[in-house]
């Protein structure tokens, strides 16, 4: 896979490489995602992640997760994605690629490594036949949605989430 982003990045930035997660990153990995994702703990995580990563996903469709490992094999980013059946503001006739996670250590941001971590995750839904990528993020997350933004992702809906208690 690297090869590919040494030539889209014209050789620039080879301070990561990026890769699928393996049973090995199982402890760094949950600790990244806790990051992302505060509700669930770093264990509760890694109990997931045990799953996922020996190849037993929750769904049917195909799931991948890559990492991108500084130059000492930190990990330092991973994006989790996935094939959907649907998204909103894609084709519904087709199967679309879906970010359902991505997240860069903050010392490893604006360095190119959510750029390649998004790009190695296109390449991959496209191998599966997808000519879309879909994401989404939290309304209040703007550096999110500026990274997706500045990544080529346009906006297609804004909502806003009600309940009541009965």
């Amino acid at each position: 896979m690297i090869d590919f982003m040494d030539a889209l990045l014209g050789g620039r930035d080879r301070k990561v490489s990026v890769r699928e997660a393996n049973p090995e990153d199982r402890a760094a990995l949950a600790a990244l995602r806790h990051e992302l994702w505060t509700d669930s703990s770093a264990e509760e995580h890694g109990r997931e992640l045990a799953c996922m990563l020996a190849g037993k996903a929750r769904g049917t469709l195909p799931s991948v997760i890559l990492i991108a490992e500084n130059f000492a094999g930190e990990i330092v980013g991973f994006v989790e994605a996935g094939l959907r059946s649907h998204a909103d503001g894609c084709d519904p006739s087709l199967p679309v690629g879906f970010v359902e996670g991505w997240y860069v250590v903050p010392d490893w941001r604006r360095k190119k490594v959510g750029a390649r971590l998004l790009a190695e995750a296109e390449a991959w839904a496209r191998a599966k036949g997808c000519q879309e990528m879909a994401s989404d993020t939290w309304a209040d997350n703007l550096d999110s949605q500026r990274a997706h933004e500045a990544l080529g992702f346009d906006v297609v809906d804004r909502v806003v989430n009600y309940r009541k208690r009965l």
